[in-house]
């Protein structure tokens, strides 16, 4: 629902509200039907995503962890990557190194 769409509800409920009270329903009574109009409208709207069930707080519980073990799988795959090419980078300075001090002479074995 857009900020529009809730403004719109908000109006609407208000003006309900302010016309149940000129024609005599008491507060509480207008209180208790948007409570009810609120729990069937929530009872719906889960139902129509399939959760309506009583499986539907193991099935929540399952995808966030789930979506947890994803993100935990994701930073380590990210830290791992970045390791590697830090060891490739550092073996490849140290390499450079090892051929400027003359302690490999690399460019025999290339034929240089």
């Amino acid at each position: 629902m857009d900020a529009y769409s809730n403004e719109q509800s908000l109006a609407g409920l208000a003006e309900a509200s302010a016309k149940a009270s000129r024609e005599g329903l008491a507060p509480e009574t207008l209180q208790t039907l948007v409570e009810a109009a609120s729990e069937q409208g929530a009872a719906l709207a889960l139902a129509r995503c399939g959760l309506s069930d009583e499986h539907a707080g193991t099935d929540i519980a399952e995808l966030r962890t789930l979506l947890d073990a994803w993100r935990d799988t994701k930073l380590t795959a990210r830290r791992t990557a970045v390791r590697w090419l830090i060891g490739a980078l550092l073996s490849a300075l140290a390499l450079a190194l090892a051929v400027k001090l003359r302690l490999i002479a690399l460019g025999h074995a290339f034929g240089i």
